[in-house]
């Protein structure tokens, strides 16, 4: 196992901000969280479940079977079953010829809509859905994540950069047969499953729709075991140009390799579909798209390209690019993103190739895991749709498109009811960030313990750790992707003065460095006896102190996450209305509902607040001197 050095430096934020937002509600957060760590008995909110608390890690036996563990009983784990039915489509142009009723749909689909315009409230006729929900099709590029568990342990930063892309490329070669669109997936609908790895270990994908109006997806993938985890949140928009229309996903993959610390972001290419009205109904993949990570400087830039008007089957499905360090190029990648793709290096001329869909590559793809369709909640996606995609199976196109209307007047009619109470949708499995990501609640990014961590698995939703001791999580090194430790230090470091009015080192404190990696206290050792100490008073005393104020913070952060939802709410407000903006005589209503959400004294109260929480800091980077 791979562990944090200066090396690889390990970093807090799995995301590139995209905007920037006041820290206060992030500040008090944290607070809470050291309150939580202190309470090493408190384990109900960690994503742990323990097997023993009583031995220490030494006297513990890595080979002892898991059935003699006591598995917290609180939360049973989910029963899944393989799902093995896939459909491939064929190499090469992806065509479809439409039925002439069919065709007649489409000039009436076509008579309701003008160039530019956004297709997201546009019903489609059932025969071009593909019965599948679209966060169900999000998951298709984790078929081969078995590559990113060989990027982990990669030591050459530029072999790991090329099986990133690898794993990237592997994500498109699975086509539907003709041009199908999934479901848009209905608000608070859900989808989870996992890929059986040969090594045993299992990667899990949660997801969830977060947002309606306007359309937005989350989604997160982890596989601590082997020491990767992704996160996204994708914003999916489409736009009619007259004979094409093209479906763009705007938003960032963030892959985080948790032992090194290492994270990188990737974006997607659009959808182009032409011939709805003129010429062969087909569809393929075009734009650029960057794979970059910051921690290494490598940067990958590939250029989907779409079929020239007079370019034959070569000119298909084209996909060329650099990998590039700085701005030196070290590679170029060419070839068709569903057949072969080669690597070049620049210094030696050397040509390999870098992925090939062929029958054993086919045969490499995980076992994909669901839980049966009747142990399913209501809104998961394959129960949510189950009986569309019955009728889509039957090809009785009558029979889906009135089991697609009853889903959608649902979802209005629940969206009237919130607009009546004034109140906003709150997903159960995200939520935003203070730069307007959205993020999974119970996420674990700290790198795989063998000798504490047994195995992963879900229940109800919550993707978590099964270990051998009841202990507070480890932290792997001073820069571990903490919550705690990060924002502190980062607020008081600028402000904290030694007694002779110089700044500190960089280490935060007089002693020794190794001793202030984190501000987060280490499990007790049930071992050893530190009460005749003075340094067991101290501790004493200062962890009395800290749960004090802790307890303090906590009730001043309760009001403060009152504040913070009102102006989530503001928040999404403005974005709906700036996703479909109202008509001019409803400006008057809008803003007043906007101005009735926040007064402005809530918002000097807030302000307060955060003052009082840096205040706070200080004071417990004072108790940690």
């Amino acid at each position: 196992m791979v562990y944090p050095s200066a090396k690889y430096p390990l970093q807090y934020s799995a995301f590139v901000p995209v905007r920037q937002a006041g820290n206060y509600t992030l500040i008090f957060a944290r607070f809470r969280l050291l309150k939580k760590y202190l309470d090493a008995d408190s384990q109900n909110e960690a994503p742990n479940a323990v097997m023993s608390g009583l031995e220490s890690e030494s006297e513990s036996d890595p080979a002892e079977p898991a059935q003699d563990d006591v598995v917290d009983q609180q939360c049973v784990e989910t029963s899944y079953v393989p799902f093995t039915e896939e459909e491939f489509g064929e190499q090469g142009e992806q065509v479809e010829e439409l039925a002439e009723e069919n065709k007649s749909l489409i000039w009436c689909i076509v008579k309701q809509v003008r160039p530019g315009m956004d297709l997201s409230k546009v019903v489609l006729p059932t025969f071009i859905l593909e019965p599948r929900s679209f966060l169900d099709k999000l998951s298709d590029s984790y078929y081969h994540a078995d590559l990113l568990s060989k990027a982990v342990q990669e030591d050459d930063a530029f072999t790991r950069m090329k099986l990133v892309v690898q794993w990237y490329l592997s994500s498109f070669y699975k086509k539907p047969k003709g041009l199908k669109k999934p479901y848009n997936p209905i608000l608070g609908e859900r989808f989870r499953c996992y890929w059986q790895h040969p090594s045993g270990s299992r990667t899990f994908y949660i997801a969830e729709q977060v947002s309606h109006h306007p359309p937005v997806s989350a989604f997160y993938v982890t596989n601590r075991e082997d020491g990767f985890s992704i996160t996204c949140s994708i914003l999916a928009k489409s736009k009619f140009y007259g004979n094409s229309t093209s479906a763009v996903l705007e938003g960032a993959a963030t892959m985080t390799l948790l032992p090194r610390g290492e994270c990188y972001t990737a974006t997607t290419p659009y959808a182009h579909c032409k011939g709805i009205l003129m010429g062969t109904l087909s569809m393929e993949l075009g734009g650029k798209i960057n794979i970059e990570c910051e921690n290494t400087g490598y940067r990958t830039e590939l250029e989907f390209k779409l079929k020239p008007f007079l370019g034959g089957a070569d000119a298909t499905n084209v996909v060329v690019g650099k990998i590039k360090l700085g701005k030196e190029t070290l590679a170029t990648i060419n070839g068709h993103w569903d057949k072969e793709c080669r690597v070049k290096d620049s210094k030696t001329g050397e040509e390999t190739v870098l992925f090939k869909v062929d029958a054993e590559t086919r045969s490499k793809r995980l076992t994909r895991y669901m839980v049966p369709l009747d142990l399913q909640e209501a809104n998961e996606s394959q129960r949510l749709w189950q009986r569309v995609s019955e009728a889509i199976a039957n090809e009785d196109q009558v029979a889906a498109t009135e089991e697609k209307t009853v889903l959608e007047e649902r979802q209005r009619a629940d969206a009237k009811e919130r607009l009546s109470s004034d109140s906003v949708h709150m997903p159960d499995l995200f939520e935003l960030d203070s730069y307007g990501q959205w993020l999974y609640k119970y996420a674990d990014l700290r790198p795989w313990d063998s000798r504490n961590d047994v195995r992963q698995y879900e229940c109800q939703f919550k993707v978590l750790t099964q270990t051998r001791h009841k202990s507070v999580p480890i932290v792997h090194g001073a820069e571990m992707i903490h919550p705690l430790r990060s924002s502190i230090e980062t607020l008081s470091r600028t402000q904290r003065q030694s007694p002779a009015g110089q700044p500190l080192p960089p280490g935060g404190s007089a002693v020794p460095k190794a001793k202030n990696k984190s501000l987060v206290l280490a499990p007790r050792d049930t071992n050893s006896d530190s009460s005749q100490s003075p340094q067991g008073a101290v501790k004493r005393s200062s962890s009395s102190a800290i749960k004090q104020l802790a307890l303090a913070v906590d009730q001043v952060n309760r009001v403060l996450e009152q504040h913070t939802r009102q102006l989530n709410e503001i928040s999404q407000r403005l974005e709906r209305m700036q996703y479909s903006p109202p008509p001019s005589s409803m400006s008057a209503h809008s803003l007043h509902m906007l101005g009735g959400g926040v007064s402005q004294s809530t918002v000097i109260k807030s302000l307060i607040y955060a003052l009082i929480g840096l205040a706070f800091s200080l004071i417990l980077r004072w108790l940690f001197k």
